[in-house]
C-alpha cells in the first residue's frame, strides 16, 4: 500500500536553510532558515533588499540549489535531488513569476504561456494555455507578441504560464515591482483569486505593504535570517 499523506503535513518545510554564495568574500543570501508553509496558504516575504527574499524564492523553485539544510516540497526532499529530478519539478511542480516578466520576444503570447507544458510533452498544451489566457483576461491577445502588450498585461500572461503545467506552488518574486499601482492591485488580486480557486500554495516576495495586507500570514527575511512579524 502506498504511505497515507499526513493530512496536517506542510506544503513546504525548511529546516536550517541556508545559501552561501562563494567568491572571495562569500555571502551567507540565507541563513540557518526554518519555515513552514501548509497547502493553500499565502505568506508574504518581506524584508530590505538584499535580506535573501528572492534567494529563498529560487531555493523553492529549484532554479538554485541550497548549500546545507534541507527544503521538503510535500514531503519531498529536493536538495537532494538530481540535475534531471530537478529540472521536472520546476517544470511540473512549481510555478515563478518574475518582476520582469522573463517572457520570449520572438513567440507569441500563446507559445510562451505553453513553453512550460510543451516541454514536457503535453499535448494539450495549446489548449491549456488558451483556458489560462481565458482566465487572465488576455485570450483576444492571443496571437500578440510581448513588445507589444504593457507591463500588467504582461505581468498577466507570466502567471498563466506558471500555472499551465498544473504546479502547486505558485513563486511570485516581486511581481508589482514594475507595474504602477492600479496594475499592482489588479495582479495582486489576480494571484489570490487564482490561489482560491486553484487551491494552490502562493509565496510572494514584495517591498510593497499593501501586497503583504493580503496575505494569510508575513515573515521577514533581514540578512538571510528570518523574523516572524506579528499576526
Amino acid at each position: 500500500m502506498p504511505p497515507v499523506e499526513d493530512a496536517k503535513a506542510p506544503e513546504v518545510s525548511c529546516r536550517a536553510l541556508t545559501k552561501v554564495y562563494e567568491g572571495a568574500r562569500p555571502v551567507v543570501a540565507l541563513d540557518c532558515v526554518d519555515l513552514d508553509i501548509t497547502a493553500g496558504e499565502f505568506l508574504a516575504v518581506i524584508g530590505p533588499f538584499g535580506g535573501g527574499k528572492s534567494t529563498l524564492l529560487h531555493l523553492l523553485g529549484g532554479i538554485d540549489r541550497l548549500t546545507s539544510g534541507t527544503i521538503a516540497i510535500r514531503g519531498r526532499d529536493i536538495g537532494s535531488l538530481s540535475d534531471e529530478d530537478l529540472t521536472l519539478y520546476r517544470r511540473r511542480e512549481s510555478g515563478i513569476v518574475f518582476q520582469f516578466f522573463n517572457l520570449l520576444p520572438h513567440i507569441n503570447v500563446r507559445e510562451n504561456v505553453e513553453l512550460p507544458r510543451a516541454l514536457d510533452g503535453a499535448a494539450d498544451a495549446s489548449a491549456r494555455a488558451e483556458e489560462l489566457l481565458d482566465r487572465v483576461g488576455l485570450l483576444h491577445r492571443a496571437g500578440a507578441h510581448p513588445y507589444e502588450l504593457s507591463g500588467g498585461e504582461m505581468q498577466r500572461v507570466a502567471i498563466a504560464r506558471a500555472l499551465v503545467t498544473g504546479a502547486r506552488l505558485l513563486l511570485a518574486d516581486e511581481p508589482t515591482g514594475n507595474l504602477d499601482s492600479a496594475n499592482s492591485e489588479q495582479v495582486l488580486a489576480l494571484l489570490n483569486e487564482i490561489r482560491n480557486e486553484r487551491g494552490v500554495t502562493l509565496v510572494l516576495a514584495t517591498h510593497w505593504p499593501a501586497a503583504a495586507r493580503r496575505a494569510d500570514r508575513t515573515v521577514e527575511l533581514r540578512d538571510g535570517r528570518l523574523v516572524l512579524t506579528p499576526p
